[in-house]
């Protein structure tokens, strides 16, 4: 076979070669502790949560080692492509801060980074191994290969393209150009040199050692459509784009003798594998995958909805991918997750069980050790998108909306009462006089004393008293209406108060902030101001004729 004739016959008008391309392409200048990694999703709309976590571990590991963390769409499957899913896959993935250094938007020296806008390059390296003995064109038909498929099954042979069932593999080059004359259409096979019973040793970054046989099959590197197949259009990118540690699902395990094979015949380096356990879903006794078909969790729209911090979610992955990140983080205050040393062989090595709760868990220590104008300047672009109304409120009230988030935030035990950008407005939506003019209390009792409290703040309440002044006097107060002092006091002898300490601010919690639980009331009671209290209390007796 004159295989540099078969290569000019199959690509008549190639532009360059491979040499051209592996100069336009140079070496990255990178010290041996950098690597390079990247994230190459298929253009099908939407970032999950598997997805999203294989970005991040890609990310963590390159930029921990100061190297290179670029984005490559794989959108060689015309069919799984959908109509603006490369933009809306780029929006999702900057909404959860995964940053690229190279990338479609991003640009950088080794693009084009869509795999559909690189034919030209994938021809020039399936020319390279025809010239070398390597690939043929294969003319079977789709009915050919099932009637290939059912020979094998009768013979109880291994299914697949190989061996004597390669048809192809042995055509002459008469016969060859007389099939291409003919319009017959054709797809371009590795023409594998191994042998199936041949095993070798290869070493993953996660899984250690592992034995594979090789790979005999005649895969397809090149479709009729002239665009490549992901296994030989991805072998060809990681080594022009210098990629050193592919993280990818270990359901890519048994593609392993085949990416390495070409590489091999290729003559180049290939880079080092990650492959990393799916993210699995306890239901019911049984622990599954977990689902984008199924589970909510999976959605990062889910997310975005809820008003699930973007850090929080970085930082419950980090827990996954080294499950020691959590200690470090929970015992340190100024622990970030850039401050972390992360390691390959820490990595689970079977399925990683997802807990939205644990999730929700680490979000609210995150929150809670924020400042409160970081908390301020996190929650307003969600409010923005999700509630317009809120959002223009806690606008047009800065400082005030400021001092209610600091609330009982600087102490030694923060209170951790936010999960969610969503949860803060359930929690401080009483301190805005626009909410609570509308709101009915339906906490309030009849055997609340509206009167009382109204006394206690008209005659005795004063804004500048500090904490251990105004709780003295309110005792004080409480103490000349039938009221103990001190929950002690009525434990002891019940049947003489009316209530205690607690009773009465319980009804304090009620009337003006209308829950039964609430962050420090001195502190509320401080920002809310004298002036809107009676307003307050005024409101409810208008509204409540059995409160007077």
């Amino acid at each position: 076979m004159d295989y540099n004739k078969l290569a000019k016959i199959l690509f008549p008008n190639l532009k360059h070669t491979r040499k051209y391309y592996e100069q336009k392409y140079p070496k990255r200048v990178l010290n041996e502790k950098q690597i390079v990694t990247r994230f190459a999703p298929s253009p099908t709309g939407f970032i999950h949560m598997g997805s999203l976590y294989a970005s991040f571990v890609s990310y963590i590991f390159a930029k921990q080692t100061d190297g290179i963390f670029y984005l490559r769409i794989e959108d060689t499957d015309q069919k799984r492509k959908v109509e603006h899913g490369i933009e809306k896959m780029i929006d999702d993935l900057k909404k959860e801060d995964i940053i690229f250094d190279e990338g479609p938007t991003v640009g950088g020296i080794y693009g084009p980074y869509i795999q559909s806008e690189r034919k030209e390059i994938y021809d020039a390296f399936v020319y390279d191994l025809i010239q070398k003995g390597y690939a043929y064109p294969a003319f079977e038909s789709k009915e050919e290969l099932d009637e290939i498929r059912k020979l094998q099954e009768k013979e109880k042979q291994r299914i697949g393209y190989y061996g004597k069932y390669a048809k192809s593999r042995n055509r002459s080059l008469e016969e060859i150009e007389k099939l291409i004359e003919h319009g017959i259409p054709y797809v371009i096979r590795l023409c594998a040199p191994d042998h199936f019973e041949d095993k070798f040793e290869f070493k993953d970054c996660v899984k250690g050692k592992i034995l594979l046989p090789a790979n005999d099959m005649d895969i397809v590197i090149q479709k009729q459509d002239g665009l490549p197949t992901y296994h030989f259009a991805h072998v060809v990118d990681d080594y022009l784009m210098n990629t050193t540690h592919v993280v990818r699902g270990d359901e890519w395990l048994s593609s392993v003798p085949v990416h390495l094979q070409l590489f091999r015949l290729l003559g180049v380096k290939a880079p080092k594998y990650s492959h990393i356990a799916p993210l699995t879903k306890k239901d019911g006794e049984s622990i599954r995958k977990l689902s984008k078909r199924y589970d909510k969790e999976c959605s990062m729209q889910f997310y975005q909805e809820e008003g699930v911090p973007t850090n929080a979610i970085k930082l419950y992955l980090a827990t996954l991918l080294n499950a020691s990140f959590e200690e470090y983080y929970l015992s340190n205050k100024e622990a970030t997750i850039s401050n972390f040393h992360f390691e390959w062989k820490k990595m689970s090595v079977g399925g990683s069980l997802f807990d939205y709760t644990k999730l929700l868990f680490l979000s609210k220590i995150y929150l809670s050790r924020l400042t409160a104008l970081e908390l301020y300047e996190e929650m307003l672009p969600y409010y923005h998108t999700y509630d317009k109304a809120f959002y223009e409120l806690i606008v047009r009230e800065k400082e005030y909306t400021i001092k209610i988030l600091n609330v009982e935030r600087t102490g030694k035990k923060p209170r951790k009462d936010f999960a969610t950008y969503q949860d803060i407005k359930k929690h401080i939506w009483y301190m805005y006089d626009f909410y609570y003019d509308t709101y009915e209390n339906s906490y309030m009792k009849k055997d609340y004393n509206l009167t009382l409290v109204t006394k206690y703040f008209e005659t005795v309440y004063k804004e500048n008293d500090d904490k251990d002044t105004w709780y003295m006097n309110l005792k004080e107060f409480i103490g000349q209406y039938g009221y103990a002092k001190t929950v002690k006091e009525y434990s002891q002898n019940p049947e003489q108060y009316i209530g205690h300490v607690g009773t009465f601010c319980e009804m304090i919690r009620v009337f003006l902030f209308c829950s039964l639980e609430t962050p420090d009331i001195y502190e509320l009671l401080q920002i809310l101001t004298k002036e809107k209290i009676i307003k307050r209390l005024s409101l409810i007796r208008q509204k409540h004729s059995f409160m007077i």
